[in-house]
């Protein structure tokens, strides 16, 4: 069975619980164990999917099509492993799994009540999600004192007294903020979210300590003496330059041994020259791309985490320094795409719902597709391709997505009804269907076509990558556009198109999928890294 840690944070929230217990993972990783994560958030409800990107960031979506928290996105680029329906779930998934249980009469007649029936099934949950793996690494959502985080608390807290074949080590992870004013670093915020979790029954094996600066001795000590740690097991996690450094951070000061001593566990000692091999990349590029992103949700950069990082990867790949510019698309709609653009080596517009901004990402691609700028459009940014290129080469000017104008005469995207699954089942869903987990979700299979760019990329006649829409490419329009230049390149094996190109153009290519979800830094994916090295200018 496997071992448990556990983290959880205090004093305020975005202090980085995912790309530590990422970075954590990706430590015991190189000590040759098999790491799993997983994610528990305490907001009611059933997963991430219907939320605003505002909200809570991008939702990113897993292999078998789980809408989940952008935390395990950390996950998969940090460690070797492939998160599920399993790694993420949320308090309104255990009290709606309670409640059917309920009705159905499993609790026998019993009066239902946080404990031990909440408790119960955040146990069951994160046990099933633990199979198959050496060591689990569970993060907490949420800040220590928030009321909806209590049940998954004390669930925690009786997996540690319970230990049923496995051990437990918990990391909390807090802020030691520095006042500018008094030039000072204070620990009272950390003694007191400490003391918080103590109150609750949980004893912190290890303290991850936030901080603008490493934090000096003097701290530490005071630290360790009123969180009943030790000294050693007071760790900075001080500002780095990058994220990708973490792992190698957090192993400098010990926090693997600590974790590994806790857990009795007898391993080799890491090696994290991968991670030595991906910060010597990004420290020694030798051009630099700069790629306007054209969203929707540019005011939050978490919206597009993983099409941010994966551009990234690609300039590890390429010995490229990545620059992007997020451009809000309402602005390109006010003030035109030239002003915004010119100056742009590249474009890329992501996905995204409904109909504010779109006129602007259309305005954009016209301008990459008539400037022969290299354009990579994500999803919505394939839709908006196809109405503008319906618009001003096809001449359809009422060209447009039933998702925006539900009357246009010339529906070249529009809401389809059914859908064979990779499996080979069918999904049928209408206008009337519920918006959470209705979606094309998950990996599909996407056929590539001969002489093609993509084929060429991909160096496969077929790949299986993550999707997250509803709508489609309506195919009525498809032989028109084909005269007209549009290259149709990838298809799903019902028949759906998944990717466009313009052959006369030095690098244009559009995908429904969402290639970012499956790129690591040490990996990469081919998709942008021949977008990069495009874009590139030495």
């Amino acid at each position: 069975m496997s071992h448990f840690i556990f983290v959880t944070g205090g004093v305020v929230s975005a202090l980085g619980k995912g790309v530590t217990s990422a970075s954590l993972g990706a430590i015991l990783e190189a000590r040759g164990l098999k790491v799993g994560m997983m994610k528990l958030d305490p907001y009611l409800n059933v997963d991430p999917g219907t939320m605003s990107p505002y909200q809570h960031g991008e939702v990113f979506v897993t292999e078998d099509g789980t809408e989940t928290d952008l935390d395990l996105g950390h996950y998969e680029r940090f460690v070797n492993t492939t998160t599920s329906k399993n790694s993420n779930f949320t308090a309104g998934k255990v009290y709606e799994n309670v409640i059917i249980k309920e009705r159905k009469g499993d609790y026998l007649g019993a009066t239902v009540q946080v404990i031990p029936h909440v408790t119960d099934e955040i146990k069951e949950n994160i046990k099933n999600g633990s199979k198959g793996f050496d060591v689990t690494i569970v993060e907490i959502g949420g800040t220590i004192g928030d009321i909806e985080s209590l049940p998954f608390l004390e669930a925690i807290r009786q997996m540690g007294l319970e230990k049923n074949g496995y051990e437990v080590a918990y990391v909390h992870l807090t802020l030691v903020p520095f006042i500018k004013t008094a030039a000072e670093i204070k620990t009272k915020p950390t003694q007191h979210s400490v003391k918080e979790l103590r109150s609750i029954g949980i004893q912190p094996d290890a303290l991850v300590c936030r901080s603008e600066k490493p934090l000096p001795e003097e701290q530490r000590k005071k630290i360790a003496l009123f969180t009943n740690v030790t000294e050693a097991a007071v760790i900075s996690a001080h500002d780095a330059q990058d994220i990708y450094e973490i792992p190698l951070i957090l192993r400098e000061q010990g926090l693997d041994d600590i974790i590994v001593n806790k857990l009795n566990l007898n391993v080799s000692k890491p090696d994290l020259r991968d991670w030595e091999t991906v910060l010597q990349a990004k420290n020694n590029s030798n051009g630099q791309v700069r790629v306007a992103m054209v969203g929707k949700y540019v005011d939050f950069r978490d919206s597009y985490i993983s099409l941010s990082e994966a551009l990234r990867h690609a300039g590890f790949k390429t010995q490229t320094d990545i620059q992007i510019e997020y451009v809000e698309s309402e602005e390109i709609q006010k003030r035109g795409a030239g002003p915004l653009l010119e100056s742009m080596d590249a474009i890329l517009i992501p996905g995204g719902f409904g109909d504010r901004g779109i006129e602007g990402m259309i305005d954009t691609i016209q301008f990459a597709r008539e400037n022969n700028v290299p354009y990579l459009g994500i999803c919505l940014g394939l839709q908006a391709a196809i109405i503008e290129f319906a618009r001003n080469s096809l001449n359809l000017s009422d060209a447009n997505s039933t998702e925006f104008n539900p009357a246009t005469k010339a529906p070249v995207i529009a809401l389809i009804t059914e859908w064979m699954n990779t499996d080979g089942s069918i999904e049928n869903r209408n206008e009337s269907s519920d918006l959470g987990g209705s979606m094309r979700l998950g990996a599909q299979e996407c056929m590539l076509s001969d002489q093609s760019l993509a084929k060429r990329i991909y160096q496969k006649d077929s790949v299986f990558e993550r999707h997250r829409h509803r709508y489609e490419f309506n195919n009525n329009f498809k032989n028109d556009l084909q005269d007209k230049g549009l290259k149709f390149s990838g298809h799903s094996k019902d028949g759906l198109v998944e990717i466009i190109e313009l052959e006369d153009h030095p690098w244009f290519l559009a995908c429904q999928f969402h290639p970012e979800f499956t790129s690591t830094p040490r990996k990469g994916h081919p998709l942008f890294e021949s977008f990069v090295r495009a874009s590139k200018k030495i």
